[in-house]
C-alpha cells in the first residue's frame, strides 16, 4: 500500500529566519524601505549564528523581499515594485502633463481612502510625525516654499498610518512616482500669490482631522487638497501643444 504521508524534514535555522522576516513584512511590522537590523544584531536577537542570518538574507533577497546595498545595509522592498514601478517611471520621468494628470486622478482615489483609514487607525507616533513634517513645511514656506520630499513624506506617513500592509506596499511604489506630480504642482503653485498659504492650510486641516480621529473629515479634506492639485495639472495639460 502506497503511503500518503511524507517524512517530516526539520527546518534549517536559516529557513526559520526567512519565515519570521516574511511574516513581519506581511504583517506590516517591517515596512517598505525600512532597514533590517544588521547581521550581528539579528544574530543576537534571534540567538543564532551570523552565517545562518547571512544565508537567510540571501534567500530573502533572491525572493525579492529585501534589497542588500553595498555598505548600506539591507532594506525591505516594496512588494509591488517590479510589477509597477519600472515602466511607469519612464513615462512619468518625461513629465508629460497627460501622465501627471492621470497620476493625480489615481492619487485622488487612493489617498482619500488612506486619509479615511489613517483617521481611524493612526498611532500617536504617526500623528507626531505628521506634525513634525507640517512644522517643517511651515518653516520652509517662509522662504518661498517647501521641498517636495517633505510633502511626499507627509503623504507617505498618512498611508503608513492607514495600517493596511498591502496598500502600503502598493502606495510605496506609486508614491515614488507621485513625487514628480508633487514637484511639478508645487512649482506651479509657488508662482501664484496666495496658493502657498492655501496649501499649508489644506495640509494642516488634513493633519488635524486625522489627529481628531475623524475619518469623514480627513477624507473630505484630502479630496479638497488633491482636487486643487488635479486642477492645476489639468491646466498644464491644456497648455500642452496638441
Amino acid at each position: 500500500m502506497t503511503t500518503m504521508f511524507k517524512p517530516i524534514r526539520p527546518k534549517k535555522i536559516s529557513e526559520e529566519i526567512v519565515e519570521q522576516i516574511k511574516l513581519l513584512i506581511s504583517q506590516g511590522e517591517l515596512k517598505p524601505g525600512e532597514r533590517i537590523p544588521s547581521e550581528r544584531d539579528l544574530a543576537t536577537m534571534l540567538s543564532v549564528s551570523r552565517p545562518s542570518v547571512r544565508e537567510a538574507l540571501m534567500v530573502l533577497e533572491a525572493m525579492g523581499f529585501v534589497d542588500s546595498r553595498q555598505g548600506g545595509g539591507t532594506f525591505v522592498r516594496s512588494l509591488a515594485e517590479f510589477s509597477m514601478a519600472d515602466p511607469l517611471s519612464v513615462l512619468v520621468g518625461e513629465k508629460d502633463p497627460r501622465m501627471l494628470h492621470a497620476l493625480a486622478e489615481v492619487r485622488m482615489g487612493l489617498e482619500t481612502w488612506s486619509a479615511f483609514l489613517a483617521a481611524k487607525r493612526a498611532k500617536p507616533e504617526e500623528i507626531a510625525r505628521l506634525r513634525e513634517l507640517y512644522n517643517i513645511m511651515q518653516k520652509q514656506a517662509k522662504s518661498g516654499g517647501w521641498d517636495a520630499d517633505v510633502d511626499a513624506q507627509f503623504h507617505y506617513t498618512i498611508t503608513a498610518a492607514a495600517q493596511n500592509t498591502l496598500q502600503l506596499h502598493v502606495l510605496n511604489t506609486i508614491h515614488s512616482l507621485f513625487h514628480t506630480t508633487i514637484q511639478v504642482a508645487l512649482t506651479e503653485f509657488y508662482r501664484k500669490e496666495g496658493y502657498l498659504d492655501l496649501l499649508l492650510t489644506q495640509h494642516r486641516e488634513i493633519m488635524e482631522a486625522i489627529a481628531d480621529h475623524d475619518p469623514e473629515r480627513a477624507r473630505a479634506n484630502m479630496m479638497v487638497h488633491l482636487a486643487m492639485v488635479e486642477e492645476k495639472l489639468a491646466e498644464l495639460l491644456a497648455k500642452k501643444p496638441a
